[in-house]
């Protein structure tokens, strides 16, 4: 009798573990979406802000992941580093990088800017975090040599840290008023589909990049 007991209760422990199993391996990967006002989205309404919209693209395509909003409005590079460890104890199995805006906007000196970054790649890739890196462009009105300087930050740290580059966030959306929110900076809800929407793509490129772990994904 004890032996048929003990039977069933390792075949009761072992459907568990099985199920619990079963539900490690659907979990939806974890992606941050590391940024400023662009991704936080500032001036949008709830639920259409850039990580809302591509997470209804996600979901639209049966892809199982989950974006975590982790804009800031008004942050600096430096402020991205100050905060990016508080970020990384989520465990995100991937990131988007949207930094250097606000530095732009302040004429940060593009060499600190770089910097910035760099310490926040290195971090990611420490903990083999894949990183889809998003780029910005300077303000022409701050000269060409600034301009050249900052631009050239993000190809530059991408190639360095094995990064997947979009170019420029606000490609299709900057300068357009119909796209645009008043202050001509922050991309309307308008604005945030197309960004989206050129931006998915890189998002599924990013997503072939995770890893498999031991929990089947």
């Amino acid at each position: 009798m004890n032996r048929v007991r003990f039977k069933l209760i390792g075949l009761l422990l072992a459907g568990l573990a099985f199920a619990l199993a079963g539900q490690a391996a659907a979990a939806p990967l974890k992606i941050l979406a590391f940024g400023t006002s662009l991704t936080q989205s500032f001036g949008v309404p709830p639920g259409m802000e850039l990580p809302a919209v591509l997470q209804a693209k996600l979901d639209a395509a049966h892809i199982q992941a989950r974006i975590v909003n982790a804009g800031v409005s008004g942050d600096t590079s430096a402020d991205g580093l100050s905060r990016i460890d508080w970020s990384l104890a989520d465990h995100p199995d991937a990131a988007i990088v949207e930094m250097g805006s606000n530095d732009a906007l302040r004429g940060i000196d593009p060499a600190e800017t770089e910097q910035n970054i760099a310490s926040i790649l290195e971090k990611l890739n420490r903990n083999h975090v894949p990183v889809l890196l998003l780029g910005m462009k300077a303000p022409r009105n701050l000269g060409h040599e600034y301009a050249g300087a900052f631009d050239a930050i993000y190809p530059r740290l991408a190639q360095r840290y094995h990064a997947i580059l979009y170019p420029f966030v606000l490609d299709g959306v900057a300068l357009d008023p119909k796209l645009n929110q008043e202050d001509g900076i922050h991309p309307n809800p308008a604005g945030v589909k197309v960004i989206a929407a050129r931006l998915f793509p890189y998002v599924q490129r990013l997503i072939a990049e995770v890893p498999r772990k031991k929990d089947g994904r």
